[in-house]
């Protein structure tokens, strides 16, 4: 929820349409030019069996855990915007989850480990996503038909945070680890995290944990946007400073596997997060005080995890992946003291793989995966009724390879059942002028959604690999969209649900081009979706309780994007290696009704950068462009052209410590993320300076 004394203000934010800002200083778009991809690289999120980066028939990224090292500590959000289709939802430094070519919330799925975050951080973008990257050691970003394995509901995309919390492998001798500590300037921002694996006999323990702290960050302007502003005609606090937004972020977890000699394993994990941030409040002049919020998520999480290999039969090997989470997520008013809302769930996440024992030019697997969860909301911002969900999905993926050209194929049936509590619920003004009477409302929602892909790949030359893949997608509406009928201070509206809305549908498009040579690597996708059924938010023009009434409706949407990716070695030497990249995105959305909400502006990003074994350097530039094409009570977004720079010394030779040195926004430009609903008051942090260190051991 935000904090503003006028929080129907917020709705004129509601959308936007453009900017991928470096948020929070992490500089994404460095991630990826930092760490160039590997040619032989694994992705393990893009099916149960091996697929290499060079092969996957859609986009896909993968953030090392060297690159992670080395970036200045984030959101997940925040860590990942600036790569190419990407950009944040910038709550502020506590809240951020990733828009993915344009699209957010539900309709990119978190996981971990490859299961699903179990928690109700899509509930709302000022909800905190359970998973610190300072414990991650992957981080892989699927887009488009390579999202089928995990459900429609991964829809725009997913995001998988990878750690080794439950060990698959001994380590290289009795222990190996690494460890980190950064500090930034801007938000005199603190961070130190760190992970062991031991080798304890017939079993294997690992140890993590992370650790950031963060104040009120200097911006390089005043919070509240000159556009914002006029519109309003507010008179603007002078600081420059954005108040309210501190952060303490804590997680520890500890795994045990016991490994078979054959290479099977099953293990066990327990993860505890907890993290507490402020909101951002409307910095004006005003005879009131502002209504200061501050927010404290924890979650509890076990894992459990295994494969096992089949000698004999067409399955080659078997695994298994279950979570269980308890999760709180609490909106404290500080001046009272004690929390006004508290949104509460727990439940269990599991799926089976079942991999074919390949044969030569085919590979295949097959699934099953369930969710059952609770969700509870209690208080003041109680916009949703207690909710029941049960899911159960089955899945099959398929890939032929021919030598020159081959296929993709895959499958999926999913089922899910939403029952909510409307037992004496009462019905809101704002609902009754919607049509709806919970009291005559069937209390139970069930969805069956079939999603389908097939893509086929060319590789005419050694270099060059193409592919072009259709698939065909159906996301069941959440129990916010069915159920919603309240006040929603975290979008600074008054929401009501629809429960008798339709599966959501899309058919997409996607054509895929990589180079890759010794000296070039080029990957570019040109993609198109058709929806039908899109579901969204769009204003009534009415206002209840001093909020904006915002009904979900559903129309018919198109939209159509653009990504590459660039890496071109300029210079070789003994000492090293001079490369040039560029990157790019752009998307467009249409729906009956007008431009959909919170469509970024187009992104550009240049980078030269020095490779040596003592010593990288990089200087990059990012431009991203104006937003004018807005959905109502948008305000358009200007674009911005951010400089930045980082040095990395590894000073003792044969010795795996890096100290680290970047500099983030060095011309303080006024940056503002056209998908976030607070972007005319919290703009990006200015110009700043973080030092890191790494290591391993």
């Amino acid at each position: 929820m935000t904090s503003s004394p006028r929080p129907h203000r917020l709705t004129s934010l509601l959308t936007g349409a453009a900017s991928g800002a470096l948020i929070a200083l992490a500089a994404p778009a460095a991630l990826a030019a930092s760490d160039p991809p590997t040619v032989a690289e694994v992705v393990v999120t893009a099916a149960p069996y091996a697929v290499s980066l060079d092969t996957v028939t859609t986009s896909v990224n993968l953030v090392t855990a060297e690159a992670l090292s080395r970036a200045p500590p984030a959101g997940i959000g925040d860590l990942l915007a600036g790569l190419p289709g990407l950009r944040s939802t910038a709550y502020g430094p506590g809240a951020s989850r990733p828009v993915i070519r344009g699209l957010s919330g539900a309709r990119v799925l978190l996981l971990q480990n490859g299961v699903g975050m179990v928690d109700a951080s899509s509930l709302s973008p000022d909800h905190a996503v359970p998973s610190e990257a300072g414990q991650a050691s992957r981080i892989e970003v699927l887009r488009g038909p390579s999202t089928l394995a995990y459900g429609g509901a991964g829809i725009g995309g997913v995001v998988n945070v990878l750690d080794d919390r439950v060990p698959s492998r001994r380590p290289d001798g009795r222990m190996e680890g690494r460890g980190a500590i950064s500090w930034s300037s801007a938000d005199n921002g603190r961070a130190a995290s760190g992970a062991a694996m031991v080798d304890a006999g017939p079993l294997v323990l690992v140890f993590d944990g992370s650790t950031r702290r963060s104040d009120d960050y200097a911006t390089p302007v005043r919070p509240v946007s000159d556009r914002l502003a006029a519109e309003e005609g507010l008179v603007r606090s002078a600081d420059k400073t954005l108040r309210n937004v501190s952060l303490e972020a804590d997680a520890w977890g500890l795994g045990a596997s016991l490994l078979g000699g054959d290479g099977g394993f099953l293990g066990l994990s327990v993860k505890r997060t907890d993290t507490g941030y402020g909101l951002p409040f409307e910095q004006v002049v005003s005879e009131s005080e502002p209504e200061l919020i501050r927010l404290h998520m924890k979650q509890t999480r076990w894992d459990l995890k295994g494969e096992t290999p089949i000698h004999d039969g067409w399955i080659e090997k078997v695994r298994l992946a279950v979570g269980r989470a308890d999760y709180e997520h609490a909106e404290i008013k500080i001046e009272e003291g004690k929390a006004g809302t508290r949104f509460l769930s727990d439940g269990t996440e599991g799926r089976v793989e079942l991999v074919m024992r390949g044969s030569p030019g085919r590979q295949g697997a097959f699934g099953l995966q369930a969710l059952t969860l609770n969700l509870e909301a209690i208080g003041d911002e109680a916009f949703i009724p207690g909710v029941e969900i049960n899911e159960m999905g089955a899945f099959t993926l398929q890939r032929f390879d021919f030598g020159k050209f081959g296929l993709d194929a895959g499958l999926r049936i999913d089922a899910r059942e939403l029952r909510a509590e409307l037992d004496g619920r009462e019905t809101s003004p704002p609902g009754i002028e919607a049509g709806l009477d919970w009291s005559k409302t069937p209390d139970t929602r069930s969805f069956t959604n079939v999603s389908a892909s097939a893509g086929a790949f060319w590789r005419p030359s050694d270099p060059l690999f193409l592919a072009l893949t259709l698939s065909l997608s159906g996301r069941a509406p959440t129990e916010f969209e069915l159920f919603a009928d309240g006040p929603h201070e975290g979008t600074g509206t008054w929401e009501v649900g629809d429960p008798t809305l339709s599966s959501e549908r899309a058919l997409s498009l996607e054509a895929t081009l990589r180079w890759t040579s010794d000296a070039t690597r080029i990957q570019a996708h040109v993609w198109t979706a058709r929806y039908d059924g899109f579901i969204e938010e769009r204003p009534t023009g009415e206002v209840y309780d001093d909020l904006p009434v915002f009904n979900f409706r559903q129309t018919d949407a198109d939209f159509i994007g653009f990504e590459i990716e660039a890496v071109q070695t300029l210079l070789t030497r003994a000492e090293g290696r001079l490369l040039g990249s560029l990157s790019g995105d752009v998307v467009r959305g249409d729906t009956d009704l007008g431009a959909p909400p919170r469509i970024p502006a187009f992104g550009v990003t240049g980078e030269l950068s020095w490779e040596s074994e003592t010593l990288d350097a990089s200087v990059e530039l990012r431009h991203v462009g104006d937003q004018t094409r807005t959905a109502p009570f948008e305000i358009e977004t200007d674009g911005h052209t951010a400089i930045n720079a980082s040095l990395a010394w590894r000073p003792l030779a044969d010795t795996p410590v890096t100290v680290s040195l970047r500099g983030r926004n060095l011309t303080d430009a006024e940056i503002r993320e056209h998908a976030s609903y607070l972007k005319d008051i919290a703009p990006s942090p200015g110009r700043s300076v973080s030092l890191g260190l790494a290591f391993t051991f």
